[in-house]
């Protein structure tokens, strides 16, 4: 039912409610409100109508109390869910959202967010069996963040699907639809697509900065993986700290009325982000008091009120800032999301009420976390020395972060009891007969205080050395979340800790010919410039969660190939960039960079050698509203089997504004094995042709266009690393 149908609905019961609703001295299940045969509007408007206007307000605020009279229990909205059930009992941790980015994989990702929500209800169940109902138990979840990881600065991007509008539409929406399950009647969770709109940095600024953003910009990039959740009916917006454009974004007119509500007709409700109300008097300065945010709240839209300003709405009514009718309006909308929850339905009705403890943590789970780790890892570099053989007489495990727990979460993690570290896989991976050695070698971000170095002579009298580097966490996150970051979480140093590098260059002296391979943690681009140099292997293992160590270890030994490809670009320099706070897109990521990056887009490396031929057009010239088949043969011309990433790009060769010089539109995992071959086949419809205009319109100009197929984003850097050269063809729209 549209919203303001809603509306309609309340503005009758508000002028004659109906007669049971004065019936005070029901049972429980007496109550219309508990009625399953009911319709939801009308048990909507009996419940709404039972409530006291100080209880109302309470109802709408996260932390929302019981109502003993009534026997509704308490609520609280709060749960976490990024890549894992995050901050609640013990669960399985999949790799953090980059890495999941990285898998370039939606079928994948709609797995991972089934058995997320498989655990989500079990642990809700079971804890309300228990009577607990705590923060973190509740079935609303706020995740996923589509934001679009525009600046590699942006601590919090490592919460994202990457750079790019298409794969975050796509990947988003998988995750959403995982989330939410399949049934007619009622959702298995609620999921939340934030931070809308036009958020991703700076975290220090967060509360009271003005992202300006274009029409073109906004359509082009920051909201289509916005419209493609609103269609693949997510249950929650979550509306940013920020302001954009001039106005806070939760009480931002043109993204929530004018976008979300009227153009997209979303159905769901908003809310805040955490004591983003607050920011209304405090940051932006847009109203003086409590009262006044709050009634600018539901005035704006925003359903619930994550924080404890809508405590202030019966002074806010009392004060004639908002009415009561006002209220009733915007809790119609949320209370929708309980009911379609089961929340006030026997559990014999609903298929997710059987779900248990016996569905948590699960072999079948924590194998599925192993695979999307293995998936999610990006070979950056290899001269030929991986796959290691497992049997080697010695091995030397190495670096600050080999042993650390912190890398395999990153933030907004859940909890395992069996978190996998990158040398227990290795030690876990090699045979009986070899020896491992291991050293932390050096600290994470600073010189060690003993000057004697132990650690990396072991270098030269090993086979192999591997050596765990980058960041983690307490580097980059949130602003309260990253307790070693003297800049609120973000990164405005690009390089590694210069530390780790000093590190790598003794390590490299040691080993000589031997093989020397690097891994890398971390959730954003960094300068790899001189890890490239030095290292006979480089790889990108992301937060790659509670079977991390077992993946690489798959990787390094070759049980598997890897696949992952980067879903952001990696500038060679910041410098490259445009400054941090401007939100144009000029500049920024593989559509608009002119410079040449470190690692491209959608690169990654195999243990296979994969070739391209014979792309073909079922046309070479179509007409508007007509589609066409673009094909290609794929071939596996090495000695093991491997999936490979096909990727999709549109470029419009002469348009009138300015467009992006390629974008991604499609994408294909294939595996193959060593030596056979596939054709690989895309269409290619018209809203792929589209262009955004300097009003933010979506328009289809004539003219010649230019398809690529490949293993990356176009680009001469792509070849210089080692990917096959994209083939390419062009087609007339006329």
């Amino acid at each position: 039912m549209k919203i303001h149908a809603i509306r309609s609905i309340l503005v009758l019961f508000l002028i004659a409610p109906f007669n049971f609703l004065n019936a005070q001295d029901v049972g429980k299940n007496e109550y219309p409100f508990n009625d399953m045969k009911l319709n939801m509007d009308d048990r909507i408007i009996d419940l709404i109508g039972r409530l006291s206007l100080e209880e109302k307000a309470l109802q709408m605020m996260h932390n929302s109390p019981a109502i003993e009279r009534l026997e509704i229990p308490e609520y609280n909205w709060w749960n976490e869910a990024l890549h894992g059930i995050g901050r609640s009992g013990v669960a399985t941790v999949f790799p953090q959202a980059i890495g999941m980015g990285a898998t370039f994989d939606e079928n994948l990702i709609y797995e991972v967010a089934s058995v997320i929500s498989d655990e989500a209800r079990a642990m809700h169940n079971t804890a309300v069996k228990n009577g607990y109902r705590k923060q973190y138990s509740g079935l609303t979840f706020w995740t996923p963040n589509i934001n679009i990881f525009r600046d590699p600065r942006w601590g919090r991007g490592q919460e994202t699907y990457g750079e790019d509008p298409y794969l975050t539409s796509q990947l988003g929406a998988a995750f959403v639809r995982g989330l939410q399950g399949d049934d007619s009647k009622y959702l298995k969770t609620a999921a939340a697509a934030k931070h809308y709109a036009v958020h991703s940095g700076p975290e220090k600024l967060r509360h009271e900065f003005n992202a300006e953003a274009s029409q073109k910009d906004l359509w082009e990039t920051y909201l289509p993986a916005f419209k493609a959740l609103v269609d693949a009916n997510v249950e929650t917006i979550m509306c940013a700290y920020n302001s954009t454009n001039g106005e806070p974004c939760c009480a931002n007119k043109y993204l929530i009325k004018d976008v979300l509500r009227e153009k997209w007709n979303f159905q769901g409700h908003i809310v805040s982000d955490c004591w983003a109300l607050v920011d209304f008097y405090e940051g932006h300065k847009v109203v003086a008091t409590a009262e006044e945010a709050a009634a600018l709240g539901i005035k704006s839209g925003v359903n619930l009120n994550c924080g404890n300003t809508y405590s202030a709405l019966v002074k806010a009514v009392d004060d004639g800032l908002v009415t009561e009718k006002e209220i009733d309006e915007q809790l119609a909308v949320l209370l929708r999301t309980k009911f379609k929850l089961g929340l006030f339905d026997s559990d014999d009705q609903n298929p997710y009420a059987k779900l248990s403890a016996e569905n948590l943590n699960t072999a079948k789970h924590r194998a599925l976390a192993r695979k999307t780790a293995q998936k999610s890892i990006v070979l950056l570099k290899n001269n030929g020395v991986l796959p290691l053989k497992n049997n080697l007489s010695k091995y030397f495990i190495t670096g600050p972060n080999a042993s650390s727990i912190e890398i395999l979460l990153g933030n907004y993690h859940g909890v395992n009891s069996n978190l996998v570290t990158i040398l227990e896989g290795i030690a876990g991976g090699i045979e009986p007969q070899s020896q491992l050695q291991y050293r932390q070698g050096t600290l994470l971000d600073r010189p060690n205080a003993n000057p004697q170095d132990w650690a990396s002579p072991n270098a030269g009298n090993s086979d192999a050395t591997i050596v765990v580097l980058g960041i983690s966490g307490v580097l980059e996150g949130e602003e309260g979340e990253s307790i070693a970051s003297t800049t609120f979480g973000d990164r405005l140093d690009y390089n590694l800790p210069e530390n780790q590098l000093e590190y790598l260059r003794k390590l490299k002296a040691a080993a000589g010919d031997k093989p020397l391979v690097a891994v890398i943690t971390g959730g954003s681009p960094m300068n790899l410039e001189e890890v490239h140099e030095l290292a006979d292997a480089v790889l990108l293992v992301w937060y790659p969660g509670e079977e991390g160590g077992n993946a690489v270890a798959d990787i390094v030994f070759g049980k598997v190939s890897p696949s992952g490809r980067l879903p952001i670009t990696f500038p060679k320099s910041l410098e490259d960039l445009p400054p941090y706070e401007d939100y144009s897109m000029k500049g920024r990521t593989y559509k608009y960079m002119e410079v040449a990056p470190m690692y491209p887009f959608g690169y990654g490396l195999s243990y296979a050698d994969f070739e391209y031929s014979d792309i073909a057009l079922s046309a070479n010239k179509i007409k508007k509203g007509k589609s066409l088949k673009a094909k290609i043969n794929l071939k596996n011309t090495g000695s093991s089997k491997a999936e490979e990433v096909v990727q999709l790009y549109i470029s419009d060769v002469k348009t009138s504004v300015d467009a992006p010089k390629y974008q991604l539109v499609g994408i294909k995992n294939v595996e193959l094995e060593a030596g056979s071959s596939k054709s690989v086949e895309f269409e290619i419809i018209s809203s792929m042709m589209e262009l955004v205009n300097n009003k933010g319109e979506r328009v289809l100009e004539k003219g010649e266009f230019k398809v690529y197929i490949g293993g990356s984003s176009p680009g001469k850097r792509s070849v210089e690393l080692g990917v096959p050269q994209l083939k390419d063809a062009s087609f007339i729209l006329n």
